[in-house]
């Protein structure tokens, strides 16, 4: 097995590639082993709504990356408290949902340390029954890797309100995350440490060694993997537009009345708008909704698209801006 070194860069969509471009790209006999950190970011499942599972006004102001994986599973909160874990291999036709397999040398590490660490239900690591490591995979081509979060010290307030999503707001046929209790390893060591010393340690301990052996990078590889950062990970219809179809509902009463927006989202893009409510308008609000037809569903873009518009024609003593915090909050 080989080390491959991401230096600790926190931007995770540059980390998805470097796995990404190991699994299609790298020595096909050989595995490869990957930790990696990253600042706040909230990771979908391959086969999710994004805009379900996040809490939009909440990502937006506390800056929040949000990004989408190859693999399943749910949404995840992750932060620079969280060191995640990946195994890269070959498809031997027994290892896929095998995640015994790639979870028991971390658990063992862990018990080392005093964590009482199990692998509980299908692909999560718990300690007296609370979740500290999520556990996806992504296979192709004869190949798959396996990756898992450890909830090493994460600020648990931030998680818990980046995916407080209103489950009213949102109806799609994409694949709801379902949350569990979790705690921090920290909490659980028998001897405190940073989350520094405490990766070295759990390599070490998979490795078996201390003369740990890496994977040298070439400058061929990192244009490549630069190329997949930008043309997937950092690309809005891949995190966005691949969300299934979905129905957003907002409603919110101003004093000049109850606003009602009723959308109909494919690929992340309005298909369909319908307005609703009690206001007094001089203009009918069916031409504010069809200027949103085929707006990708993000503040940014409704914004351009109404950049004309005079919403106090439309919804009376209501100013554009109160609108549009009403549909992204």
């Amino acid at each position: 097995m080989i080390y491959l070194d991401n230096e600790d860069v926190l931007d995770q969509a540059y980390n998805f590639a470097m796995e990404e471009y190991a699994l299609r790209f790298l020595d096909e006999n050989e595995t490869y082993f990957m930790f990696y950190r990253m600042k706040p970011t909230i990771i979908v499942g391959k086969n999710q709504n994004t805009l379900e599972e996040i809490n939009h006004f909440f990502v937006k102001e506390h800056n929040i990356d949000v990004l989408r994986r190859l693999s399943g599973g749910g949404a995840v909160y992750n932060d620079e408290g969280n060191i995640s874990f990946s195994m890269i291999t070959k498809d031997d036709g027994n290892s896929f949902q095998n995640f015994a397999r790639f979870t028991e040398p971390v658990i063992q590490a862990l018990q080392k340390l005093g964590v009482n660490a199990k692998l509980s239900g299908r692909n999560d690591i718990e300690v007296d029954g609370k979740k500290i490591s999520g556990n996806a995979q992504f296979a192709t081509k004869g190949r798959l890797y396996s990756h898992g979060t450890l909830l090493f010290d994460v600020d648990l307030s931030m998680l818990e309100q980046a995916l407080q999503v209103d489950p009213e707001k949102y109806l799609s046929k994409g694949v709801k995350s379902v949350r569990s209790r979790v705690t921090t390893i920290r909490e659980h060591l028998a001897e405190d440490m940073d989350i520094q010393t405490f990766k070295q340690i759990l390599l070490e301990s998979i490795f078996e060694t201390t003369d740990i052996p890496k994977y040298n990078f070439t400058a061929e590889d990192k244009i490549e993997i630069e190329k997949l950062r930008t043309q997937r990970y950092r690309n809005w219809d891949w995190t966005y537009g691949k969300s299934p179809k979905a129905t957003i509902k907002r409603k919110k009463r101003f004093p000049a009345g109850t606003i009602e927006f009723q959308l109909s989202l494919n690929k992340g893009q309005v298909a369909e708008a319908i307005i609703y409510g009690d206001f007094f308008g001089t203009e009918d609000v069916s031409e504010l909704a069809a200027k949103l037809i085929g707006c990708r569903f993000e503040r940014a873009a409704v914004q351009h698209a109404w950049e004309n518009v005079n919403t106090k024609a439309y919804f009376g003593n209501i100013e554009k801006e109160a609108i549009l915090d009403m549909l992204f909050e």
